[in-house]
């Protein structure tokens, strides 16, 4: 992955460094508003990172000691660690070979009467399948957070993905389509929510910073309740605005280049190319591909193969119960996952990708399989 960032990011931010205003102030209102207006909800909170919105959105749930709450396994790290940060157990569900991602069925398995809250995850960019989700949370009274962090510019059902759960965190890290640098943003229809989100970003203050300073008159702010710095920077809201502005061209490229991918690695036995859900559209944030026993050479051995062509792949998701840290966590069937960790690998792609780079990529793919170049 490679951001796309040219001359008009550099000026965003260097105006920004010009008003003297850098911290937490108008751009981040504005970039608020602008991006939560582009994902189809009423309210966005911006934070210092999708992990902290995680966070924040357990925390403002009331999701503490003794509850549990469903993620999956086939996750970066930090959708299991947030659950813990607030004092909670995480549940690891298995996830679904189409995707990878959480489904009824999975999240149905391992419900218990202590289970406050699912947390779904739009893995790679990928749309879950949410409603069904949404009618089983609704009616066990249980909490639908969206760890949509991949998947700014996909689609489900026809709306931004994001609209059906109570709460949704995002990611605006550089392998994301839109970056700030670091930052993430917390979307939601609920205003309250949103309110308490905004003053337990910053210590739980009653009136922002940037109120305060704007201010003609003395204020004397009140520290409601303990809170948390999660605040995101006047800088990166900056950069985050002239991003929006472009989110849509990078999802149609990005769009070109995997069915580019899928076209031309479509015979390779013993190969799947991941591929649009029947309920949903994805910006392809990653593009991975499944090994079957059918391709010759292992993932590892694949991913070594590339390397020493030029081709910067990686492996695909980890799997979160195998990590150290939770080496001695309760798990159930978490098959899925388990081949999917183990025999999946995500391709470059990024913006700027040339049909050589693309074809590069593919050839050496071919090549491991035996086959001649697309």
């Amino acid at each position: 992955m490679r951001p796309w960032l040219d001359d008009a990011e550099a000026r965003a931010a260097a105006d920004v460094v010009a008003s003297g205003w850098l911290a937490q102030g108008p751009r981040v209102a504005e970039f608020e508003s602008a991006f939560a207006a582009r994902v189809g909800v009423a309210e966005g909170v911006a934070v210092s990172s999708c992990t902290t919105a995680l966070h924040l959105a357990l925390h403002l749930l009331g999701v503490g000691p003794g509850d549990e709450v469903v993620v999956p396994s086939f996750s970066f790290i930090a959708t299991a660690n947030c659950v813990r940060y607030v004092g909670a157990e995480p549940v690891f569900a298995d996830v679904e070979a189409l995707d990878g991602n959480l489904s009824l069925r999975t999240v149905e398995a391992v419900l218990t009467d202590r289970t406050r809250a699912v947390v779904v995850v739009d893995q790679g960019g990928m749309p879950a399948d949410v409603q069904p989700l949404r009618e089983l949370c609704d009616a066990r009274g249980v909490a639908l957070v969206e760890d949509a962090a991949c998947a700014a510019g996909s689609s489900y059902r026809g709306q931004p993905v994001g609209v059906s759960s109570d709460l949704a965190a995002w990611s605006f890290h550089p392998r994301k389509l839109l970056t700030t640098g670091e930052g993430g943003m917390l979307t939601t229809t609920d205003a309250q929510l949103a309110e308490r989100a905004r003053r337990q970003r910053e210590h739980g203050m009653s009136v922002s910073a940037a109120a305060r300073h704007a201010s003609r008159q003395p204020v004397l702010e009140q520290y409601l309740e303990v809170g948390f710095n999660f605040r995101m920077t006047d800088i990166q809201a900056a950069v985050g605005l002239v991003q929006l502005g472009k989110l849509d061209a990078m999802v149609a490229r990005r769009r070109e280049l995997a069915e580019a991918y899928q076209a031309m690695l479509a015979d390779v036995p013993g190969l799947r190319t991941v591929r649009d859900p029947e309920w949903g559209t994805s910006n392809f944030q990653s593009f991975w591909v499944e090994l079957d026993p059918g391709f010759p050479l292992s993932r590892n051995d694949l991913l070594a193969r590339l390397a020493d062509q030029g081709v910067s792949a990686r492996a695909g998701i980890m799997a979160a119960h195998r990590q150290p840290a939770y080496s001695d966590h309760p798990r159930g069937d978490l098959t899925v996952t388990e081949r999917l960790t183990d025999s999946t690998l995500i391709l470059p792609m990024f913006h700027t990708m040339t049909e050589a780079e693309q074809h590069h990529v593919v050839d050496c793919v071919r090549d491991a399989a035996g086959l001649r170049a697309a």
